[in-house]
């Protein structure tokens, strides 16, 4: 029947983009980093403050905390900020800062709100505190190499650059929701990243893994109206292109634990992920369900299409050997392990987006939130 016909759009649409966003990862990776930053940024060194928003206890945060100590560069500070008195992740704050008297280490506790997002409201207020001419914001959850700072600080040598960014894979999956989760992440997530920063077709400015100068920020109006927003990342990334300048990625990836407990864990933030797509980019969101190729193929296929199970093998072919490739140039090593859950993940992604879609509530860090054009209130 010809109606069948029409499931093989999403099809072919999605099967040409993971092609396309492949292409565009080895583009951009393969590029030497040389090539992203004149030569005198070797010697731009600026005083930053690495700012590290905090919250509760999670897997790894010693380990991943204290990278932010161990830093190959000659001027800097940190600053872990939490928002409770009696947040159990001070203990480690603490012992980070007994451990490393070498690095200058605040901690900053602080309750003031300034808006709904409570990242935000910690990265504010831990930015009261800060001395240095550059911010570099950096998750809790980021396991940071030595040679981080100077290289996400590099192209702010450029007065014509706002924010500079690096990449970021997801690793270490302890059970099969994160081994979901990272495939959300390095197959999807960061390739459609890429693919906005290669084509130009988006605003792409990760909240988890980036810097800025103190004089830009200034400029914009600071980070207290950005506390209002559930993408509060696009909007910075927004103003700073309106006040006319560029944000600049670096080929350079960095790795990030996951924690999921239950499958519910998993399916909210999903949902959370989608929601922040449709806040940031609605029209491009209600169209992403047509990328999703493998259930519409297993559709098809049970639907009595002509070759329908050729159509499978093909479109699940396209599928691992793209995500092979993505994950080979994210230097990805536990996602191979994972390829076989692909399939499935997909199937639910359909979900995902019917729920994102649907939904006007939103939770994070076991609070509940309304959604409203991209603005958030909390419900009490």
């Amino acid at each position: 029947m010809t109606w069948q016909y029409i499931l093989l759009i999403p099809v072919i649409i999605g099967s040409v983009f993971c092609l396309v966003t492949t292409i565009c990862m080895a583009f951009f990776i393969t590029r030497k980093q040389n090539s992203f930053e004149p030569k005198k940024s070797r010697d731009y060194l600026p005083f930053v403050s690495l700012i590290k928003p905090v919250y509760g206890l999670e897997k790894d945060l010693y380990v991943n905390l204290a990278t932010a100590c161990k830093q190959d560069y000659p001027d800097y500070e940190v600053i872990y900020g939490v928002q409770r008195r009696d947040d159990p992740a001070l203990r480690i704050l603490e012992k980070i800062q007994r451990e490393h008297p070498q690095t200058d280490v605040q901690i900053v506790i602080d309750e003031n709100a300034v808006g709904p997002n409570g990242k935000v409201s910690n990265i504010y207020n831990i930015s009261q505190r800060a001395k240095g001419d550059v911010f570099v914001i950096s998750d809790s959850d980021m396991f940071l190499r030595p040679d981080y700072l100077r290289t996400i600080v590099a192209p702010l040598v450029d007065e014509k650059v706002g924010i500079s960014c690096t990449l970021y894979k997801a690793w270490k999956p302890k059970n099969t929701v994160e081994a979901l989760e990272l495939l959300s992440f390095n197959v999807d997530f960061i390739p459609s990243i890429v693919f906005a920063v290669v084509t130009n077709t988006s605003i792409a400015c990760p909240g988890q893994t980036h810097a800025i100068c103190r004089r830009v920020l200034n400029k914009i109006g600071g980070l207290a109206p950005l506390s209002h927003y559930l993408v509060e990342d696009y909007e910075l990334g927004r103003r700073v292109v309106e006040a006319g300048y560029r944000i600049r990625f670096v080929p350079y990836v960095v790795d990030m634990g996951v924690e999921l407990k239950t499958f519910q864990d998993w399916w909210r933030h999903q949902v959370y992920w989608d929601q922040n797509t449709r806040s940031a980019n609605p029209s491009g969101f209600f169209f992403t369900f047509l990328i999703r190729a493998l259930p519409f193929a297993l559709l098809y296929a049970l639907l009595g299409g002509p070759y329908g199970w050729a159509v499978i093998v093909a479109t699940t072919s396209v599928r691992i050997v793209t995500a092979v490739a993505n994950s080979t140039f994210l230097g990805d090593k536990d996602g191979a392990k994972n390829f076989w859950l692909l399939p499935f993940r997909d199937i639910l992604a359909v979900f995902v987006w019917l729920a994102s879609f649907l939904k006007r509530q939103t939770y994070w860090r076991d609070k509940t939130f309304v959604l409203e054009k991209g603005k958030l209130t909390e419900v009490k």
